[in-house]
């Protein structure tokens, strides 16, 4: 455990989180990526161009000034932003909202606008030249209206530009930069040298184009982007701004902010929890739609978990606050799912290896188009404009795209649909899975057992459920619950035992006056060599009914056996039958008895079995599983599914499960329904579909463009417009996952 190491870092591993302003492409993500790493203590960096967001793992006490200093010195800006305070606990409460821009600085919209009309004068008797109109602009009235394009509105492309040549690099405003100002120079140069009674056909209102469309597609794609994280925006609003607490006999409205943990708290039919918390007064229904996407509401009885943000149905009800801030359930959720939009999917970094050396190659192919243009041709002006078509359509935008697009709408989906993915490679691997292998308790069946029977050979049933009860007081296995309920409906009192032990897999051993007590299944017995032949036969009867059955030992000698039961949920077939639908194999992993587990797996349709098996042991059928190339998930909702869960390719853990198996698992299924187990393959399925295509049609609009352009079959202008409609529709097509299928 690293509680336990004797080394301790001075500075543990911190998570930053910084914005990043001025990216255009997947080759700016990665020069972010260079210089943030360059930084000594820095451990990990990864920036999505999507989120426009780096984050940083670093130790060794590296401040957010340095790494901001990284960042500008890139080349880049560090947008900066203003705290809001809602509350001072709440992770979403501090909102960023961008400052208000000077009343002299234009918004992106309003730049394109301006870019626009500046243009239209000059396309205008292009587009009517073919039907005989010619309304050329004088050479002079052209400049005037090209330069404040090309200088003003397109300067973001100098700058961008600039820092990425001085660091070696290249870029997308590079390309743009680049080719607008040779079109834009060999305008200027014909302008200057042509007689002046010559017909001169300039390209001024090539580079205004060209940088019109860029910034208009730069415009579409900040707004398409924004649709990406419509989950997120949709989880940060559900929490309120005020709760009201019960401070003695009055009602005090308070900020968020200032709830504490213990405080009751009233809340009125249709207002949302303020905090997470347990329902002590009152008997309603919540709404939890928008967190664990159960679309029916829940009922609420004394004593249940009450999720912060959920909407109280029908009656007037009184919370006592459990988790505030950071912790609560939203919280937790908007920030796994901030963090796994943040991380890498496996292929994109091999779309980053690409990007890094896709500029270059397109500058040398570039001037070779020039080049080859005017030696052959002699007309440098076609040369230089060709060369201009290839770094415009060559513009790498879609390529940074494709990936992370699909893995932010598709991790918000998932999020809406109630199944929290985790990190991008759990998304990305989850369409592979060819097994899935499930715990039983809590998983498949309700996780309530009921104790049916207690079974007595030389006790009263009041005694064995007063030792039982001994024995598992302050458990929280079900079957121990099950035993405490069922003393406390008989009104049994008990002490609890002495020197306690959890025995994992096989029970529970204490002393009670003096004598051992075993508290186990078979296993347990077997190991000890308590002869508990003469109760067999009748506890195998259970057994074959799929029922679980427990055996009592007190000082060495058999007092009996309790039998439990433990209802499938409702869904269980109906989830085994779709993954089989979907060609997967299912396999059931359970420390229960054989019979009992071979019960369940008939019920369900499940093909293979492994039962009486120990925690430490389902990691090792998981591992065998995974064997002859298998694709194995996990499903559990136990500490002891927690080894299995971290084995498997893709860990699955069921959100009423404990805190160990849900932070193990790559997934967590937000509501108890295994029915979401397949729901996640198909979001993983459809999602990497989405990439794919969009890794396709980013390489087909180079790998086609190119060529075209290098040909001369593509004026700047078309190619322009091509790369602006390349990102958009990928961002575009990525949105697509919203749909239902």
């Amino acid at each position: 455990m690293i509680a336990h190491m004797t080394v301790q870092l001075d500075h543990p591993l911190e998570q930053i989180h910084i914005p990043v302003g001025g990216m255009t492409c997947a080759s700016c993500a990665g020069r972010v990526e260079k210089a943030l790493k360059k930084i000594s203590g820095v451990t990990d960096v990864t920036v999505n161009l999507a989120t426009e967001m780096a984050n940083v793992e670093s130790s060794n006490g590296v401040t957010r000034a340095i790494l901001e200093q990284a960042i500008v010195d890139a080349g880049y800006t560090v947008p900066q932003t203003e705290k809001v305070k809602v509350s001072e606990q709440s992770a979403v409460s501090a909102k960023n909202i961008p400052k208000r821009a000077p009343l002299l600085e234009f918004t992106d919209g309003q730049k394109v606008v301006i870019a626009a009309l500046l243009s239209m004068p000059m396309v205008v008797p292009m587009v009517a030249m073919p039907f005989g109109h010619h309304w050329m602009l004088p050479p002079w009235l052209q400049l005037a209206l090209a330069t404040p394009v090309q200088f003003w509105l397109g300067a973001r492309f100098y700058r961008a530009g600039w820092h990425a040549l001085k660091a070696f690099a290249g870029n997308m405003d590079l390309l743009v930069a680049i080719g607008t100002s040779a079109a834009y120079g060999l305008s200027v140069v014909m302008m200057l040298t042509a007689p002046s009674d010559a017909t001169q056909h300039l390209y001024f209102e090539t580079a205004a184009v060209v940088i019109t469309l860029v910034m208009f597609g730069k415009w579409l794609e900040g707004r398409a982007k924004r649709e990406t994280t419509a989950a997120i925006r949709a989880l940060q609003v559900l929490m309120p701004s005020t709760a009201r607490i019960i401070v003695g006999v009055v009602e005090k409205e308070i900020d968020i902010g200032d709830i504490q943990v213990g405080d009751l708290m009233r809340v009125r039919p249709g207002e949302r929890f303020a905090a997470d918390g347990v329902l002590v007064n009152g008997h309603t229904h919540a709404d939890e739609s928008l967190i664990t996407g159960e679309s029916r509401p829940v009922n609420k009885v004394f004593g249940d978990k009450i999720t912060g943000g959920a909407v109280n149905g029908d009656a007037l009800v009184d919370v006592r606050v459990s988790v505030i801030g950071a912790e609560t359930t939203v919280n937790r959720i908007i920030r796994l799912v901030e963090d796994a939009q943040a991380k890498k999917a496996p292929i994109q970094r091999l779309v980053d290896r690409v990007s890094a050396v896709f500029v270059p190659v397109v500058l040398v192919i570039a001037l070779l188009t020039m080049l080859g243009w005017g030696l052959t041709s002699g007309d440098w002006a076609v040369a230089v404009i060709n060369a201009v078509s290839v770094l415009v359509i060559a513009c790498p935008c879609a390529l940074g795209l494709a990936t992370p697009a699909a893995i932010m709408v598709g991790t918000g989906v998932a999020a809406k649909q109630g199944i929290l993915i985790k990190d991008a490679p759990a998304l990305e691997t989850a369409h592979r899975i060819t097994i899935v292998a499930f715990d039983k308790t809590g998983t498949l069946t309700e996780g309530k057992p009921v104790l049916l029977a207690a079974k007595s050979f030389a006790s009263s049933r009041t005694d064995m459920l007063s030792l039982g009860a001994a024995i598992q007081s302050g458990s929280e296995h079900p079957l121990a619950k099950a035993v405490l309920r069922a003393a406390k409906a008989e009104q049994i009192t008990f002490t609890p035992a002495e020197n306690i032990r959890a025995l994992p897999g096989r029970g529970a051993t204490g002393t009670i006056d003096g004598a051992v007590v075993l508290l186990g299944n078979a296993r347990l017995m077997n190991d000890e060599g308590v002869d508990i032949a003469p109760l067999q036969e009748r506890a195998v009867v259970h057994e074959k009914e799929g029922k679980t059955i427990t055996w009592l030992v007190r000082g060495g000698a058999l007092i009996g056996f309790f039998v439990f039961g433990d209802d499938l949920k409702p869904t269980a077939k109906p989830a085994i039958d779709a993954l089989k639908a979907m060609g997967i194999k299912t396999v059931l992993i359970s420390g229960d008895n054989q019979f009992a587990a071979d019960k369940i797996a008939h019920e369900l349709g499940i093909e293979e079995v492994y039962a009486s098996v120990l925690p430490a042991k389902k990691a090792e059928v998981v591992a065998q599983l995974k064997n002859n190339g298998n694709v194995v998930a996990m499903v559990g909702d136990g500490v002891n599914d927690a080894p299995a869960l971290a084995i498997a390719d893709v860990g699955i853990a069921m959100s009423g499960g404990t805190d160990v198996a849900k932070e193990t698992a790559g997934i967590t299924i937000m509501r108890s329904d295994p029915a979401l187990v397949a729901g996640a393959i198909e979001i993983s399925k459809r999602t990497t579909r989405k990439i794919w295509q969009n890794l396709f049609w980013a390489f087909c609009y180079n790998v086609v463009g190119i060529p075209l352009a290098a040909a001369g079959f593509l004026s700047p202008v078309f190619a322009g417009a091509a790369m602006a409609l390349s990102s958009v529709s990928v961002i575009t097509n990525a949105l697509l996952l919203r749909r239902r299928p």
